[in-house]
């Protein structure tokens, strides 16, 4: 069976069958009051519940992990979601556990509708805390302390409780129907270092308890009851990939330099200052994007210009010296704020975001600049712009950035008065006219994602049309070509962001085109740097010139 690899490696082990499945019913009450109080009740159970799993898992994983369980308290305080139950029970006479349930699937569709797959797996955990409450009215318990040494968790879907419960020392790997490699069990998987196969459809109907099983992350493959040939081969390969991983580790402190030479900088992409620890240990010589969003959502107001500063301040702290590129605010669209009451666009991804929204509402703009500028007296700084479409947008948002510099003088507040300003390059335009931005830059950052999906017309977020969505497309890597060569041209530099900077089969093309940067999820820089460690310049430039005209 294949899936969607979500975490490398290879495991071979025991099925454990996981299922939970609570089936609510509706039924009207008598006292609808009463009702209210049983709700009120579950809810603070779970309330409970949840602070001692957040405690449990900074001890068992890390904190970082455990941030997850701070988002579901947020989610039972949430002035939408919790009135919207009690309302229903209150007005409608709905039993508690139903009312959870309609009110679950509302705002869990509306997570899965959005385009950005990190919000769309946000559905998942409002499903989470309702089955909690569900669970907690129902007096059901799911129990996963038990679970036999050596097991693969197979199941529907795990959630971040699920997860949280289960004694992670008796578990060698997670195969799970549903998800991708946004979902909980996917970074959990990589967190944990334990290989993780998601997206398997119907892996539930096909194991069941006791069969044994081989799962090898690194290709996506799940065989079910192997013979003894197979188990020979994959012990073997399991043999070879821990030999690689303990080499990769030996590289942690080496320079990212070919054979003949080339040097090239690896970063890493981060979401909030917990995920630094991880950026340091894989070697991350500095934070190629910083993402800002974090401190704007969850949460019923803006972050203040303190808040922020204090986030961008313990990052770059962190990286004591180590460049840290902070993007500005990249939401809109699907990544909607509640409390500024964006309306919902119906192509959202071609719509009121990133840039375009903080140029107008420039007092969000402003406040966001003040906090970054003042964290660049502390290290050494970068802001870039999203979603940058012609030269006029980078002209006014600059001028914005000048004015707020010319506010801090005033004020007499340090910050580096030489940081450096880019672009992310995520739209066909930018990187056709790159020779017209580069002159008004300091650097690009390509965002291959976005622009992999505007270049091919092709909706990154559609299974259906999942094989059309192919950044190595010569009319993409013609337009980061176009990027690398007009910077150098007119002397800045050009880094990646997007997933293909962390895509080992795309590390010796990108190292022919020229790229000066690559910026990746934290646990794929050993295994970048080893692929440009073994590779010469000759060798990526003839890859290169024939991956452009296949």
């Amino acid at each position: 069976m294949k899936g969607i690899k979500a975490s490398s490696g290879i495991a071979i082990g025991r099925a454990y069958l996981f299922l939970k499945d609570i089936e609510v019913k509706q039924h009207d009450v008598a006292n609808r009051k009463s009702e209210g109080k049983r709700l009120d009740d579950a809810i603070k159970v779970s309330l409970n519940q949840l602070e001692e799993i957040r405690l449990k898992t900074i001890e068992d994983i890390d904190k970082k992990s455990s941030a997850i369980f701070e988002a579901h308290k947020m989610i039972l305080e949430d002035p939408e979601f919790i009135p919207e139950i009690k309302s229903l029970i209150l007005d409608k006479g709905y039993n508690a556990e139903y009312a959870v349930s309609c009110a679950v699937d509302k705002y869990s569709k509306i997570f899965n509708s959005m385009k950005d797959e990190y919000l769309k797996e946000r559905g998942a955990d409002i499903k989470d805390v309702g089955s909690r409450i569900i669970a907690n009215l129902m007096g059901y318990t799911f129990d996963l302390k038990e679970i036999p040494s050596g097991s693969i968790i197979v199941a529907k879907d795990l959630t971040a409780s699920d997860t949280a419960s289960m004694d992670k020392t008796k578990i060698k790997a997670f195969l799970v129907d549903k998800g991708g490699r946004t979902s909980h069990t996917a970074i959990i998987a990589r967190t944990l270092e334990m290989p993780a196969i998601v997206g398997l459809r119907d892996i539930t109907s096909k194991v069941k308890t006791g069969d044994y099983l081989i799962v090898d992350g690194n290709e996506g493959e799940v065989i079910i009851n192997p013979d003894a040939d197979m188990l020979k081969l994959y012990n073997k390969k399991a043999e070879d990939y821990e030999n690689y991983r303990k080499r990769l580790k030996e590289l942690i402190n080496l320079p990212a330099k070919s054979i003949d030479g080339k040097e090239v900088t690896l970063e890493a992409n981060i979401g909030t200052p917990d995920d630094i620890s991880a950026a340091l240990t894989n070697g991350a010589e500095g934070i190629g994007l910083f993402r800002t969003e974090f401190l704007y959502m969850n949460r019923t107001s803006l972050p203040t210009e303190e808040e922020q500063f204090e986030a961008y301040k313990s990052v770059v702290s962190a990286m004591a010296g180590k460049r840290v590129t902070i993007r500005t605010l990249d939401v809109g669209g699907d990544k909607q704020l509640a409390y500024l009451g964006m309306d919902k666009e119906q192509n959202p991804f071609l719509g009121w975001r990133a840039i375009r929204f903080c140029l107008d509402r420039e007092d969000i703009f402003r406040a966001q600049l003040r906090a970054i500028l003042r964290a660049s007296a502390y290290g050494k700084v970068s802001i870039m712009y999203p979603m940058i479409s012609d030269i006029g947008e980078v002209r006014r948002a600059n001028k914005v950035l000048k004015s707020v510099m010319e506010e801090l003088d005033k004020q007499g507040i340090s910050y580096d008065k030489k940081l450096e300003v880019g672009i992310m390059v995520e739209i066909p335009s930018a990187a056709m006219t790159a020779d017209i931005l580069a002159k008004e830059v300091d650097f690009f950052s390509i965002g291959t994602n976005d622009l992999t999906q505007y270049t091919l017309a092709v909706d990154r977020g559609n299974s259906r049309i999942k094989d059309y969505y192919n950044y190595f497309n010569p009319g993409v890597l013609r337009l980061v070509k176009n990027c690398i060569d007009q910077s150098h041209k007119y002397g800045i530099y050009t880094a990646m962001c997007g997933e293909m900077a962390g895509d080992v089969e795309a590390t010796k093309i990108l190292l022919g085109l020229g790229l000066d940067a690559f910026s990746m999820s934290s646990t794929s820089i050993p295994m970048v740097k080893d692929v440009v460690r073994n590779t010469t310049m000759e060798e990526a430039k003839a890859l290169a010139k024939k991956a452009l005209q296949i």
